[in-house]
């Protein structure tokens, strides 16, 4: 019988994830004419502003000095359009989403 003793190994500590600077779920998110998905998810992380459907699978994404943003006149007050590679889309229930634009933006 072997008396070699194995020691234990170290404890791993999981990376904390970073929070994103902004998220907004349950998106509604229309490239015009139609609806790309009614539950998305919204991200401001990393400088980048991402535009992700219900699974997860990103619909756009871009840095955040080539997005442009702004509520029309005839807009409901929790609706954005913002413009991302070129690609306008309306987005619907993002909440605070131009005012995190503004800040993310600021800060960079």
């Amino acid at each position: 019988m072997s008396e070699a003793m194995s020691e234990p190994l170290p404890e791993t500590v999981p990376e904390p994830v970073p929070e994103p600077d902004f998220m907004a779920t349950g998106v509604r998110i229309d490239r015009w004419p139609r609806s790309l998905t009614r539950a998305g998810e919204v991200r401001i992380e990393d400088g980048r502003l991402s535009l992700l459907t219900s699974y997860g699978s990103e619909i756009d994404s871009a840095p955040l000095g080539a997005v442009r943003a702004g509520r029309p006149w005839f807009a409901k007050p929790d609706e954005a359009v913002a413009t991302v590679n070129g690609t306008r889309y309306r987005i619907s229930g993002s909440g605070r989403l131009l005012e995190a634009l503004q800040k993310a933006t600021d800060g960079h």
